[in-house]
């Protein structure tokens, strides 16, 4: 009898302390952003709150801007997973310093990363390619499709943001005066298809990408050194601006990419902050991650499983093991 009185107390708490549990953290909205690896990392976190941390976690349409005003403005929504700060740096500071906002943690904790970069192959056969004095030094392995007199460039789409770092850097590189001439390849798709093609026949390819994608996961490519180190005025007040006329050479700084939350969020749950702070990943852990995607026509729901199966190890790191086991438990029961 008194084991049967004592079991039935335990039972009596456990009952009581779950639904407690899941009140602090309750009803959280998560962007789930339009790009890939944001989706991925929104369905990942939406998986961790519901079956790690008892939180009713739901899923809302996001983009950078609107989600951002969305959150200092209204609140809402709670989460935003995978932020490209420095395009609303300003407002989001702002924001924080009026308590309307807080940054938990970093999501690329190498931040997004841009460049000029050549296929690895090339840089097998020619260690100097992976400088800009070898790229100029050997321009004339870069083929121009059209004009056998020059060498080609691929920059980046016309209207991108990232058209004018890159036609800048053109400029402040000095490529035109070695052969090379900066072509336009139309669209996205017609920039990573330009790598495809260039890997598929093994031939020289130079030009602009970024990280985390799915191409530079695919695709082993070597990102060009120009000597100069990064500039991070120089680039915010020049490079970035089309107005600019006698840009100077710098790296590209790395893009601060981090988790944005509410600040009421951040004071109901911050033992989901903590998670937030430890749950990074790196670009070629994204990258990897992409590529699988794109393979398998993944979306984020299918994606989230793989990842948690095949990348225990990551995830795990992030949570206390009583919530990893929990987060087992339900990826078993799928």
């Amino acid at each position: 009898m008194r084991k049967l009185i004592s079991s039935s107390i335990l039972l009596a708490c456990a009952s009581f302390s779950m639904p407690t549990l899941a009140a602090e953290c309750g009803k959280v909205t998560i962007a789930d952003m339009n790009w890939n690896s944001a989706t991925l990392i929104a369905h990942v976190d939406r998986f961790i709150l519901e079956h790690g941390f008892d939180c009713d976690a739901e899923l809302v349409p996001g983009d950078t801007m609107p989600t951002g005003s969305s959150m200092i403005e209204k609140g809402q929504p709670d989460i935003a997973p995978e932020f490209w700060s420095n395009s609303m740096r300003d407002a989001l500071d702002k924001g924080v310093a009026e308590g309307r906002i807080a940054y938990a943690g970093q999501t690329l904790i190498e931040g997004g990363e841009e460049g000029f970069w050549v296929p690895a192959y090339m840089v097998e056969k020619e260690p100097s390619l992976a400088t800009i004095e070898g790229i100029k030094a050997n321009a004339k392995l870069f083929k121009h499709p059209e004009d056998p007199e020059k060498s080609a460039f691929m920059g980046c789409p016309a209207g991108w943001n990232c058209q004018i770092s890159t036609s800048q850097l053109f400029k402040a590189l000095n490529l035109e005066a070695s052969g090379f001439e900066l072509l336009d390849p139309g669209s996205g798709a017609g920039l990573s298809g330009s790598i495809a093609k260039a890997y598929e026949r093994e031939e020289a390819w130079f030009g602009y990408y970024w990280a985390p994608t799915s191409v530079l996961g695919k695709y082993d490519m070597v990102k060009v050194d120009f000597g100069s180190g990064i500039d991070k005025e120089e680039f915010e007040t020049c490079t970035t601006q089309i107005d600019c006329l006698e840009p100077k050479v710098t790296m590209y700084p790395p893009s601060a990419v981090e988790s944005v939350v509410t600040a009421e969020f951040a004071e109901r749950a911050p033992e989901v902050i903590e998670y937030l702070n430890a749950r990074s990943f790196t670009n070629d852990q994204m990258n990897g991650l992409l590529a699988w995607m794109e393979d398998e026509q993944a979306d984020g729901e299918y994606a989230v499983e793989h990842f948690l199966s095949d990348y225990e190890s990551t995830w795990s790191a992030w949570v206390d093991t009583a919530t990893a086991d929990k987060i087992k438990k339900a990826l078993a029961e799928l």
